[in-house]
């Protein structure tokens, strides 16, 4: 246990990939350390960056250390995104993993509500929340409750879960793995597909993540901003629930034509966002 009195397999490790953030990382870890639930460790990951993140993190961490929170920053060349969460992960000592972006705050209430809900239904292995500005009543058929499963399917039209708004047991890695590091765009689904294709999976659905500082979700900076390889990404994704047997062939490629009107339609919005803007 530590000084909180709850045990160390229901503590969360928050893992922080960083590259050139130093804008944005002290906003990130201030709202870890803000949060009602503490977590057990924060350890951020500097995936090559050459801006001073480094020096602005390590002065954090002396400011902010505390008996029942941990610090530890990871040095590594660059190897994207995937590369990073995973070596954080495959250092985490809690029993469940929390992923922070550097450019994305949490709102203080956000580990405390997770927490709660796994400790409601120990069943659930994975629970996301909605980012400020998002609320689901339905989608299609589907209702959406204050906690709505979701499944691997449902992740091939719509991806629910940003990487900030997530919470997953540790033990999935055993089965699971790591993301794929060979797939630098919508990775965060490919990932979500396989976890959610044999696990129970929920979304609290509360707004409790406020997004690279409160930019659009697509098209503005970062990975996101290149929707091209962002529609491969998809693409990709679908492939794999196709050959998962989440979908069989009509469905597959009913999604990939749904895909693509999602890709002419956010290509649209952009123009029409940097025409206006």
């Amino acid at each position: 246990m530590n000084e909180t009195g709850i045990p160390r397999n229901e503590l969360i490790s928050v893992i922080i990939p960083m590259y050139q953030a130093a804008e944005t990382i002290c906003r990130a870890l201030h709202s870890v350390v803000s949060q009602t639930y503490r977590p057990l460790e924060v350890i951020v990951v500097n995936d090559g960056s050459t801006d001073h993140g480094k020096e602005l993190t390590l002065s954090f961490f002396q400011q902010y250390e505390e008996a029942d929170l941990t610090f530890q920053l990871i040095e590594q060349m660059n190897k994207g995104v995937s590369g990073a969460r995973n070596t954080g992960m495959k250092l985490a000592q809690g029993g469940y993993i929390a992923l922070l972006d550097a450019d994305d705050e949490w709102l203080p209430q956000k580990l405390q509500q997770q927490y709660e809900a796994l400790k409601a239904d120990p069943d659930i292995d994975f629970i996301g929340t909605n980012r400020i500005g998002e609320h689901h009543t339905s989608w299609f058929f589907k209702k959406f409750d204050r906690i709505t499963s979701i499944s691997s399917k449902l992740l091939l039209y719509k991806t629910f879960f940003a990487p900030s708004t997530v919470v997953f047991k540790r033990n999935l890695l055993e089965h699971i793995g790591f993301f794929d590091e060979q797939q630098r765009y919508a990775e965060e689904g490919n990932y979500w597909i396989r976890i959610c294709n044999k696990n129970r999976c929920v979304l609290l659905n509360n707004s409790l993540v406020r997004s690279g500082g409160g930019k659009p979700n697509f098209g503005f900076s970062g990975l996101s901003s290149n929707l091209l390889e962002m529609e491969k990404g998809e693409l990709k994704n679908m492939k794999l629930g196709y050959r998962m047997g989440v979908v069989g062939k009509a469905e597959y490629i009913f999604l990939v034509c749904y895909s693509i009107i999602k890709y002419i339609r956010r290509v649209i919005i952009v123009k029409l966002r940097r025409k206006n803007g």
